[in-house]
């Protein structure tokens, strides 16, 4: 990879990262298929999680601290790291990129978040601009980059996914299969998603800073209101599907197993069982001890 052999403020290198996500491919084309390549590695290598909130670590949106945790710590991170992170991957490759903002849905009260607390990226790629989101987790996870496009279903392993834009917001949507649960103890979950159709987020295209979820990262690692205090949460992208560990209920799932069916396997761990799964199944040790936590609140996978 000698194309890559440049480095932003002395310890943050374009070969360290890839030797993290695996990526071996050719980097001299900025097209759409480098792009994928790149992304998919990312999630399937690196985890969204929120496990610092709950080991007593504080999330920063320093880049050069959060080059550290994801790449040379081996960490996940959520959102605001994952997605910052390889904003500067691909800038620092050539393509053309943009931070913008996002704001969740709430299923439960079934509106918008009001603060944006979901930060994404644009990508223009030979005129076309995409959606890259590599910090949402679970089947909400896409797992190619999404043309920027109103009212167009876009197929992906995990589902249909769909942009749709009304007077300068875009509302992001998916379709999902049925799902088939073998241990029927959890079929009642509120883990589930019950919806075929599912509203994720919205946003606009006005660019913003990382500096702008400043309120918003220190906000949901310390309020009680948030959902990311109430949940230890950590998930990755699998070959054919995404495991999952939310407290102590770990599940996995295999997208398209049966024709339009999805196989969501769960089982619930002891707290000794916790910290071996996170090493073997999702490659995270931690520093600190993890006090898993599951508060009943708005979160399917």
């Amino acid at each position: 990879m000698s194309d890559v052999q440049m480095s932003y403020e002395g310890d943050m290198n374009l070969e360290e990262y890839f030797a993290r996500t695996g990526y071996k491919g050719s980097l001299e084309k900025r097209d759409l298929a480098t792009l994928t390549a790149i992304f998919q590695h990312h999630i399937r290598a690196v985890p969204f999680e929120n496990l610092s909130i709950h080991c007593g670590e504080t999330i920063t949106l320093d880049l050069a601290q959060v080059y550290t945790k994801i790449v040379k710590k081996r960490r996940g991170g959520w959102c605001m790291e994952n997605n910052q992170l390889l904003s500067w991957v691909l800038k620092t490759l050539g393509y053309n990129t943009t931070i913008l903002g996002a704001y969740v849905y709430n299923p439960q009260l079934n509106i918008y978040a009001t603060h944006m607390t979901h930060l994404i990226v644009k990508v223009v790629v030979e005129g076309t601009a995409y959606i890259v989101d590599a910090g949402f987790g679970v089947s909400y996870q896409m797992w190619q980059p999404m043309e920027l496009v109103s009212g167009k279903d876009q197929p992906q392993t995990p589902g249909i996914f769909r942009f749709t834009e009304d007077n300068g917001i875009w509302y992001y949507e998916k379709i999902r299969r049925k799902q088939y649960i073998p241990n029927q103890s959890f079929s009642n979950s509120d883990l589930l998603e019950k919806r075929e159709r599912r509203n994720i987020y919205l946003f606009s295209l006005e660019p913003r800073e990382v500096e702008d979820f400043q309120f918003q990262c220190s906000f949901l690692q310390t309020s009680p209101e948030s959902l990311f205090t109430k949940k230890s949460i950590c998930t990755l992208q699998t070959a054919d599907g995404f495991r999952a560990l939310i407290g102590w209920t770990l599940s996995e799932t295999t997208y398209n197993y049966k024709e339009d069916m999805d196989l969501v396997e769960f089982a619930t761990l002891t707290d000794e069982e916790v910290e071996k799964t996170l090493q073997e199944k999702f490659s995270i040790s931690l520093e600190n001890k993890l006090v898993p936590v599951n508060i009943k609140g708005i979160y399917t996978i």
